[in-house]
């Protein structure tokens, strides 16, 4: 059935882009050009949008899915926000994907395009258009959002990679747009920052994810290392897991170094910006090897003195 529609309220958009300010790197810092900040808050809004969506933590599952006219499951049970089925969280998504299609309809002026009906897709129109984005790294994200709600173990590093080519790449692909400078080079260094971020953000948060059901640290690795996914379960990390934490963090960091040179490739306040990006990266890492790689205690979050010393390094080394 087709939920009636009704308006988002602007605490609910409010509340997702709020979250920018719990992120490992600084989303759209006060630095950046007033038309580049907005650009970014209007990427960062749509993708954790999605991943709200795809997590089932919307503040207001029910009067999202009404705002999009999301065509719900006809399984009886109400569209409420304890109503995150897979079922309701896939719909949601398709629901998504055709207020996007709305967004590039309207960008592209076709005859009889609807406006987006979300807020936060609303105001990707004048970012599109004015910088040229295209729709497919948007698409990315939400198809990897469809894989996570069937997708919860990943079989080898290979895997884990394929995954980020959707949950994260297509975000430093959308930065390099909205600054005009995604050369194919760029964007494969991009790639191994952003999937590096990705392994890093996984690291931190095996806890939370084994509560929701999901591991994302490799099964083959599991398996070289003597970890049991009942391990995840405990407390705190034992020997064999806190090796395995720092197995990863090794090919997070060597991801982080092979993407290092994009930020000597750019000039002016988008280096810094970059750099802000990867040092994230570098400090998260820190963070987890200073409690000795005990991932499951709490999820390790650099100070900002730390984050701060690695935007130095970085510059450096992006040299």
């Amino acid at each position: 059935m087709t939920v009636r529609r009704q308006a988002v309220r602007p605490e609910e958009s409010g509340a997702v882009l709020d979250k920018a300010d719990r992120e490992n790197f600084p989303v759209a810092p006060f630095f950046m050009p007033p038309a580049m900040r907005t650009g970014l808050m209007a990427v960062y809004g749509f993708a954790r949008l999605v991943d709200d969506a795809g997590d089932g933590d919307l503040a207001d599952p029910a009067g999202t899915a009404a705002t999009l006219g999301a065509e719900l499951p006809e399984d009886g049970a109400p569209a409420t926000a304890e109503h995150t089925s897979t079922a309701f969280r896939l719909a949601l998504l398709d629901a998504l994907e055709a207020d996007l299609d709305r967004v590039f309809e309207t960008v592209l002026g076709t005859p009889g395009a609807e406006p987006p009906r979300h807020p936060l897709l609303a105001a990707l129109v004048p970012v599109a258009d004015v910088h040229g984005l295209t729709p497919d790294p948007f698409r990315a994200l939400i198809q990897a959002n469809r894989v996570d709600q069937t997708t919860v173990r990943y079989a080898d590093f290979d895997a884990l990679l394929g995954y980020c080519e959707l949950s994260a790449n297509p975000v430093g692909l959308l930065v390099l747009q909205l600054a005009g400078l995604a050369t194919p080079e760029r964007v494969r260094r991009s790639d191994a920052i952003c999937s590096a971020l990705q392994v890093v953000e996984h690291i931190q948060d095996v806890a939370e994810d084994r509560g929701n059901g999901r591991i994302y640290l490799p099964a083959e690795d599991l398996e070289r290392f003597g970890v049991a996914e009942t391990d995840l379960d405990a407390p705190q990390a034992g020997p064999a897991l806190r090796a395995l934490v720092g197995y990863e963090a090794q090919r997070a960091r060597d991801l982080l170094d092979q993407g290092a040179p994009l930020v000597g490739s750019v000039s002016g306040r988008l280096r810094l910006l970059l750099a802000g990006f990867a040092a994230g990266g570098y400090a998260a890492l820190d963070a987890v090897a200073a409690v000795d790689n005990d991932v499951l205690s709490g999820a390790p979050k650099p100070r900002k003195s730390r984050l701060l010393r690695e935007v130095a390094a970085t510059l450096v080394r992006g040299r």
